[in-house]
Order: C-alpha cells, then structure tokens, then sequence
C-alpha cells in the first residue's frame, strides 16, 4: 500500500517519491469471493412469462420465491433466497438443493404473506403464472416480480430450460445456468446409454402418486406432456399411460379400477410418496383390484426415492432420472 503524504504535492513531485521509494506498483484488483464469480453492477432486463419486461439496477441478490421449482433453481445457481414459501415442506419434497437455516418462511405457496415479503425488503421476487394474479399487483406496488411459465404440457423440458435460463439472467448467473443444464443433458445421455446397454430401452412406464379421503383412494397419473414423462421419455422409455390428461401439467386422474387398463406385463410402475402417506402400499394393499395388476403381480412397482420434487428443475429431474436408470439398469 502507498503511505499517506503528509504535505501536499504536486503531481509531478508525487511520482518522483514514489519513484524512489520502490512503490510504484498498480494496486491490487478487487479479488471475487471464493464462492464464485462477482455479479456484474450493471442492469439487467429480462422478459417474463407474461412478456412483460423486467429490468433490475443490478442482478437480483436478495430474492424471494414462491414455489419449490423456482425456489429449487434459485438456489442451484448459487443464489440463497432470502425467504420462501413453505420452506418445511420444501424440505419434504425437493431434497436437490438444501435451503440455509436463515430462509424465512413467507406462508404457504397458495396464499404467502404479502407482509412477511415486504419485511424482506426483497429485489425480486420469483413466483408462477399459475398463481392469483391479484398477489402479483400487491407485490409489484414494492418489488419487482418475475413470473415463470412453471409448466406446459406441449413442451415440458424446454419450458424448464427456458424458465432457468430467464431466473439466471435476473440473477447474472447465466454461466452457471450453463453448467447445471450441460451436466444435466450429460446425465440424460448417460442413463439412456445405460437402460439401452440392459437392453430395456423402448420399456413401458407409469409415474404417478396419489392420496386417501376416507375410504376413497385417488390416484394421478403423470402422462405424455408432464415434467417426467419428458425425463423418462428422453432416456429411451414408453410413458404406457393413454388416458386424459390437462394441457398444462400434463396430469390425469383416476381410482384403482382405471388402472386396469394397463394390461402391458412389461410395464414398470413408479410412484411418489414423499410424506410418508403411501397410499400404494398401505391404502390399496389387500385391494383385490389393485393385487391382481400385472405390474403389481409382478413386482414392478418402484416407489421413488423421498424428496424427488416431480415438479422442479434441472437438479430434481436429474434425480428422477437416476431413479428410473438404477431401476432398469441397476
């Protein structure tokens, strides 16, 4: 460092001195934080789901999100949220990316709290088309906010891509968007050389998950245009579920008797239940329909691994994918 003068000099005098005093080497560069690269000061704009463009003084640091995909991408590009919405039970059910003890709980995703937002002092906040368009005038009267698509059944994995990749240029994380989707697109292409190679590629599939009302049992189906469908699909399998499903999610509903028309033997049947209430093993275990399914007489039922968020981003798809490789090609 260069000593304080304690008289003033002329320019001139002032490189001679430093000249003679051996210190006339350039200062020392601000160097980035060892996390990763120093976000850039500059505005960013960005359009969102609805086109509405979203300009930003500087890439967003403080962000609050308000559904576990967004929050889940957040987080992958190295960006902790300073609060999200049910953070508890994003612990359940997405296990991709840890949340830090210090994200605040803003409310469930339905309604969060407008109020425990703005005690945030959030620069923006991340939420879904699919939510009430009245929050998102209540949040931007103090925030900018960025909505995502969330989901599309007409193209679910490049929907996610492009979702990641609009949050990452709001957060000047661009580059890292890059990484997680190569290595995600890596893996793809890994576990489909591998169900090829165990010579189950083309192999039938059903996802679902389900729940109990009384003594009602329903079960959704995860068909063509779902999140996962595209997964499994992408890594060489047959989603073997035909029935109706709706245009955004890619989501059908039906009861144990509906079951009854997968009749393929070859067709493996994975399901969620990350909450502990399995209504698969539990709630339909002495259901005589639901014994005599070919899938269920033969053991191919594969109950997924807890805290795969079959609605999230690159890093839970991923996991899913894992989950689908072991199970046909161990």
């Amino acid at each position: 460092m260069r000593s304080a003068l304690t008289a003033p000099l002329t320019a001139l005098a002032a490189i001679v001195l430093l000249a003679a005093c051996g210190t006339t080497e350039a200062p020392v560069a601000e160097q980035a934080p060892s996390g990763g690269t120093t976000p850039s000061a500059a505005p960013v704009t960005v359009t969102d789901s609805r086109g509405k463009q979203i300009t930003l003084d500087r890439p967003a640091t403080r962000v609050v999100t308000l559904e576990w995909a967004e929050t889940e991408m957040v987080a992958s590009l190295g960006v902790m949220p300073v609060g999200a919405a049910d953070v508890a039970g994003y612990g359940v059910w997405n296990t991709s990316v840890k949340l830090d003890p210090s994200v605040k709980d803003v409310g469930n995703r339905q309604e969060p709290s407008v109020d425990s937002i703005s005690a945030l002092q959030p620069d923006l906040v991340v939420m879904e088309a699919v939510r009430d368009s009245a929050l998102v005038t209540q949040l931007e009267s103090f925030v900018p906010v960025l909505v995502t698509e969330g989901s599309d059944a007409t193209g679910n994995l490049a929907r996610m891509r492009e979702d990641l990749d609009m949050i990452a240029t709001a957060l000047g994380k661009t580059a890292e968007a890059g990484k997680v989707l190569a290595e995600f697109d890596a893996a793809l292409a890994e576990g489909k050389q591998k169900i090829a190679a165990a010579g189950a590629a083309g192999s039938p599939f059903v996802m679902a998950d389900g729940w109990k009302q009384g003594s009602t049992i329903s079960i959704r189906l995860f068909g063509k245009g779902s999140l996962v469908s595209d997964v499994a699909t992408e890594l060489g399998l047959k989603n073997a579920w035909t029935g109706k499903v709706d245009e955004m999610w890619g989501l059908g509903t039906t009861d144990v008797e509906g079951l009854t028309t997968l009749k393929d033997p070859a067709i493996r049947f994975f399901y969620n239940a990350s909450d502990g209430d399995d209504v698969f093993a539990d709630g339909l275990a002495g259901n005589a329909i639901w014994k005599s399914l070919p899938f269920v007489e033969k053991a191919q039922v594969t109950k997924l691994p807890n805290g795969i968020w079959t609605f999230g981003g690159p890093l839970s798809s991923r996991q899913y994918a894992d989950a689908l490789v072991k199970a046909y090609a161990g």
